[in-house]
Parts: structure tokens; C-alpha cells; sequence
């Protein structure tokens, strides 16, 4: 792959990189409940040198029922401050899983306005398998200031996306597991009705990902969204079951050179629970 620091970075750039002053790393681990595993322990077990981590559950608006919605900017700025990450920074961000939750907090940063971070490719399954060094080590760390250049432009409420959905105006893309998407299978959390936003497509998180976890090239994700029948040239909004794998999605497109993308940050958590908004089943 080619390494991009705005993007996507490979673990031999890392290693490379690892002892750079401004280099920040964030395990950005999460899992949903019935993964049976707990992301802070596996953290503080082992951890990529220097490695903070960024707790995606409380790092977010603590004012909305809903999961791990993104915070407000001041919240964001004091949590980096005491995690002593701020401008001038290359963060690089990954995950225990390979490729899950690590794209999330690369989108949070990007909606911050700190465009300097990177998803670790493979995450810390491949450095592990790897051989790579790790420790159980906490950081030291020294405050740093941040500025929060809010991009409104990158994210959508159910609003928005209703009226997209309604009248076509932009494309909706939805990177749940194909049964979730057509209501065949239940949802992990209670409560939700099964489907999907009417006049959305389907392009599973899973199908732009190796099966080492790494991410497919920008051509070969490309191929997967023509597949799904999406226009990669027209906007889109990115959504899933709680707005964490929609951010894959996202990055898949910016390293496509896709720069009209937006996430709905409720995804399916809040769709799957208002009862005036319509539902689709079956295929797009």
C-alpha cells in the first residue's frame, strides 16, 4: 500500500516512525457487548509503545441517549489536552479488531478540523503478528492545546438524512452485514425495527477489507461501491448500526479521492427507534 499519513498507514511506516517527538498513537479499541471483550484491560495488558488510550464510549455527547455520539467540540478539546494530544501532531489511530472502531476516531479528528491522522492498516493484529515490540507501560504525558475547527460538512443528523432519503438528493450508504440491511437478521441492540432507510444501498464494511483486516486499494474499493450501485462520483452519507463502521466506509472513500462524504452520526441506533421515519426490507 501506499502510505498516507491523511489517511491510511502501514505498520512498517509506524515502526519507522514510532520514536518521532510528534508522533501521538491512540488505541481506539471498542466492541459491542456481546464480543465478550474488554477494550481498556486488553489496553493496559499490551499496547503499542506510547500508545493512549482514546475511550470512544466516554469520549462523546454524555447529553444523548444515544451510544457514543460525537462530543461537543470543548468536551473533545479538554479530553485531548489531558491525553496530550494537540497541534502539530500526527496521530495515528488503530484498533484491536484489525479494522473496526480505529476509522471512527479518524473521523472524529477530521470533524475537529485536525486533518493530520492516520488509521494504522491492520491494526494491532497485524503488528502483533508481526512481532512488533509492545508494552503495558502508561504514557507520560505533557498537556497540549488543540483548536477545534468544527466541519459541519461531515456530519448529519436524522433531519438531514430523512430529507436525503425522501428526495434522492444524496446518496445513502449503509455498511451494515447484508441480513441487518435487508431485516432479515435482529438487531444487536433492543428495540430497533429491522431494515433499512428507504433508497439507501448496501456496501458491507467487511467487502472493502483483506482478510487480514487491511484495507482493499482505492481501486478496489472503488469496484465495491460501483457493485453496490453507488455513484462514487456523486455525495453520499455514510451510516451503519451506531455510526462506528461508517466511518470505514468514509475513509475508504477520502483515500479514493471521494471529498463530498458526510457521516450520520445516529445511523440505524436512532433511525431503527423513530417511530415516524419509514423502513425498508429486502434488497435495495
Amino acid at each position: 500500500m501506499s502510505d498516507d499519513p491523511k489517511t491510511l498507514v502501514s505498520t512498517e511506516w509506524l515502526a519507522a516512525h514510532l520514536k518521532d517527538p510528534d508522533l501521538r498513537v491512540l488505541d481506539a479499541s471498542w466492541y459491542l457487548p456481546d464480543a465478550g471483550r474488554d477494550a481498556k484491560a486488553e489496553y493496559e495488558a499490551a499496547h503499542i509503545p506510547g500508545a493512549r488510550f482514546f475511550d470512544i464510549t466516554e469520549i462523546s455527547d454524555a447529553r444523548s441517549d444515544l451510544p457514543h455520539m460525537a462530543p461537543p467540540a470543548e468536551k473533545f478539546m479538554s479530553r485531548m489536552r489531558s491525553m496530550g494530544v494537540g497541534d502539530g501532531h500526527q496521530i495515528v489511530v488503530y484498533d484491536g479488531a484489525g479494522l473496526l472502531s480505529a476509522a471512527r476516531v479518524w473521523w472524529l479528528f477530521r470533524l475537529m478540523g485536525h486533518r493530520d491522522v492516520a488509521v494504522l492498516d491492520g491494526g494491532l493484529p497485524k503488528w502483533q503478528a508481526e512481532g512488533r515490540p509492545l508494552e503495558d507501560m502508561a504514557p507520560i504525558i505533557k498537556d497540549r492545546h488543540l483548536t477545534v475547527r468544527f466541519q459541519n460538512h461531515l456530519v448529519r443528523d436524522v433531519t438531514q438524512v430523512s430529507q436525503a432519503s425522501k428526495l434522492g438528493t444524496t446518496q445513502i450508504v449503509d455498511a451494515r452485514a447484508a441480513t441487518r440491511f435487508r431485516g432479515d437478521a435482529p438487531e444487536p441492540r433492543e428495540g430497533l425495527r429491522a431494515g433499512h432507510i428507504p433508497g439507501s444501498r448496501n456496501v458491507p464494511y467487511t467487502s472493502l477489507l483483506n482478510d487480514d483486516k487491511t484495507m482493499k486499494t482505492p481501486a478496489e474499493t472503488r469496484a465495491v461501491f460501483e457493485a453496490a450501485g453507488v455513484d462514487v462520483d456523486q455525495p453520499m452519507i455514510t451510516t451503519c448500526g451506531s455510526g462506528i463502521t461508517a466511518a470505514i466506509l468514509a475513509l475508504a472513500l477520502e483515500r479514493q479521492g471521494h471529498d463530498s462524504w458526510s457521516l450520520y452520526d445516529g445511523s440505524w441506533a436512532e433511525w431503527g427507534m423513530f417511530p415516524t421515519v419509514p423502513v425498508a426490507t429486502g434488497d435495495a
